[in-house]
């Protein structure tokens, strides 16, 4: 053989057993988070759709950023597209010479497990991504896979670590610091936009560049954790992991030890893992974490606390960037306080973790969301004997619902000085217009109406239910992009509605919405843009969202409060037949751009100068938020100079007459 054919040959070689190395090193992770009853995942394949399906998170919630972290995603799952191709190769090079087909794999062991949440049940497998359809002729597995993947602009749910992020930044005195490349870091910019608070996010990105990927991390982690300790005292320091920490096999867990031997603030390594967990999931079991290590180290230290003597509660599962969190949080704490039962505590939002271990105190919890909150109340009951409260009082059924099941805890336990059924029916009649609005004559121009409901397993079907219960509305289709939560969705809506669409692809949603034809959608901030380009009016009841629905005023959508808030947004969304018929009366709405100061007709026919084709063909060279002034602007020097016709020369005539 010559010689040359042999050192490519070779080199070939060399290079699928880097890259097989490679994939096979992001296996043992990958495999060793699963249970050993599971088969373990094809580490090419599992890696680079893990690290797409990571990255397209970054443009949730319409901001706009993270495009590094797709295009590192991108690049990855290239990578591996190759690193499956080539070693397909050397396996069948192998098998033609009598070798071993097994590859490189089969020899890398996988790493010792950290220590997780003890009595907590683990997250649903995530699927594999290992083709199974038939190969076409001619094509490899690495070709199989390409085909399969896509990449999508927009995503429901953000990563494993912006769960983490966001648990962990709703706390006092916490810090978070995660070990991502520089486009991933994009969680301070949205929290600071959204939220619109005073303090900074206390979030620090331990950037991943070119020399972590060349020499390993080093010390970097730990001199972050160490700075930020000694700059910031926190009370506790937070390192997430990413996809990116994953793919590179850093050791976090030993990262978090060698780092808490010398700073004075709580380090601890978040136990989640980016290709099993989302961002709902993640920020659940990161909450139950943070508990779980204060209540153990209050006990390791002898510390005893006694049941509060009036009723109390512990409200779990308020949090930053949540959909109008903190307006109910404040409705829950005004029903607590009217019905005799104290607030004992409030996690995570605007939480100390040196008060955690007196959640104890409370004599049950209230989890009002279905997304956070679960896992920790379920430590709690186990650990504590403490009853979980769980109905969202999302309508006036389930408020009501609410109230009878704190009435029955409490009885329970010897409070009786109380009534609640009093208080239920003053609520309906007085505090609440929705009961009084669903028997009106407005309310009954809605009956039948056909909608659309989509979002998060809590508010799509809490939606649902009041629509289809309480308004006599029609709805043809309730969803959620929740699919760990399914099971739960599907027996919460049964009944209430002709079909179920369970999905985290856009896509499905928008055809599904232009097959129903709904007469207005319930949705998060895409099913808006959905309805903006089908002419159907829409109303937001669930994350993700933009800065409209964060709120400075008062706008709950849980408890009394929260029912007139919904009656409000669902009696707004529709388009009425009066609405329509005054808006053809007054010459159309949102049909034609402003050309006069008038919106009158006879404003108008004084300037109604013809354009030509090479006008409107120049007009639609100009981006759309000034075309319409550059329109009227144009049309008043045509009326001014006499022009039988705007054309392109009268364009440019206009332009020049201003000094643009």
């Amino acid at each position: 053989m010559p010689r040359r054919s042999l050192a490519m040959k070779v080199s070939a070689a060399s290079a699928a057993a880097s890259l097989a190395a490679a994939a096979a090193a992001a296996e043992s992770d990958i495999a060793f988070a699963m249970p050993v009853a599971q088969p373990r995942l094809r580490s090419t394949h599992a890696s680079a759709a893990s690290t797409a399906d990571t990255a397209e998170g970054a443009g949730r919630q319409g901001t706009g950023t993270g495009f590094a972290g797709a295009n590192a995603a991108l690049t990855l799952a290239a990578a591996a597209g190759a690193a499956s191709t080539l070693s397909t190769a050397v396996r069948r090079r192998a098998r033609r010479h009598g070798g071993s087909a097994r590859g490189l794999a089969s020899s890398v062991g996988p790493r010792r497990p950290q220590s997780g949440l003890t009595g907590l049940a683990s997250a649903p497998l995530a699927p594999t991504v290992t083709p199974t359809d038939a190969a076409e002729p001619g094509e490899t597995r690495g070709d199989r896979l390409a085909r399969g993947m896509k990449l999508a602009y927009w995503m429901y749910m953000a990563p494993a670590h912006i769960g983490t992020l966001r648990v962990a930044s709703s706390f006092k005195n916490v810090h978070a610091i995660m070990h991502a490349p520089l486009g991933d870091d994009y969680f301070n910019v949205m929290r600071s936009m959204l939220e619109r608070q005073r303090d900074f996010t206390p979030v620090t990105a331990s950037i991943v560049d070119r020399h972590v990927l060349a020499r390993g991390s080093g010390e970097k982690v730990v001199d972050n954790i160490t700075r930020k300790d000694r700059d910031d005292k926190p009370d506790l320091i937070v390192l997430t992991p990413t996809c990116t920490s994953s793919i590179l096999q850093e050791d976090l867990g030993n990262f978090v030890k060698r780092a808490s031997e010398t700073t004075s603030s709580d380090v601890l390594l978040a136990d989640v893992n980016h290709y099993r967990f989302n961002e709902y999931q993640a920020a659940d079991r990161t909450l139950a974490q943070i508990v779980q290590l204060y209540m153990e180290k209050a006990k390791d230290a002898g510390v005893t606390v006694e049941k509060s003597k009036k009723p109390s509660a512990n409200i779990i599962g308020t949090f930053t960037l949540g959909f109008h969190n903190s307006h109910d949080c404040r409705e829950l704490k005004r029903m607590l306080r009217d019905m005799g039962i104290e607030t004992n505590i409030v996690i995570p939002e605007g939480a100390s973790v040196h008060d955690l271990h007196k959640m104890s105190r409370a004599w049950f919890n209230i989890v009002p969301y279905r997304e956070i909150g679960h896992m920790a109340a379920k430590y709690l009951k186990e650990e504590y004997n403490m009853p979980i409260v769980d109905t969202t009082p999302f309508g006036i059924g389930q408020t009501a619902k609410f109230v009878r099941e704190l009435a029955e805890l409490c009885k329970s336990q010897g409070y009786d000085g109380f009534d609640f059924e009093e208080y239920i029916d003053e609520q309906t009649r007085f505090v609440s217009q929705a009961a009084w609005f669903a028997r009106s004559i407005d309310c009954q121009n809605l009956t039948d109406k056909r909608a659309v409901v989509f979002g998060d397993a809590t508010h799509a079907a809490g939606m649902t239910r009041v629509l289809a219960r309480e308004m006599g509305i029609k709805v043809v289709c309730a969803g959620t992009f929740c699919k760990h939560d399914e099971e739960w969705f599907r027996e919460q809506v049964a009944g209430l509605c002709d079909e179920t669409l369970v999905t985290d692809d856009h896509t499905q949603v928008a055809d599904m919405i232009a097959r129903l034809e709904p007469a207005a959608i319930f949705g998060t901030q895409m099913e808006r843009h959905i309805g903006k380009r089908l002419d159907v009016p829409c109303g937001v009841i669930s994350t993700p969202v933009h800065i409209q629905n964060f709120p400075l005023t008062y706008r709950p959508f849980l408890g009394y409060e929260g029912t007139n808030q919904i009656a409000d947004l669902t009696y707004n969304s529709f388009t009425l037949g009066m609405e329509d018929h005054l808006i053809e009366i007054f010459g159309g709405h949102d049909t034609k751009e402003i050309s006069s100061d008038s919106l009158s007709s006879a404003g108008e026919t004084e300037s109604a100068i013809p354009w030509s084709p090479d006008g409107l063909a120049e007009l639609s060279k100009i981006p759309g938020f000034v075309r319409g002034k550059i329109k009227k602007k144009t049309e008043t020097y045509a009326v001014a100079n006499n022009c039988k016709e705007i054309t392109a020369e009268v364009i440019f005539a206009a332009k020049e007459a201003v000094g643009a």
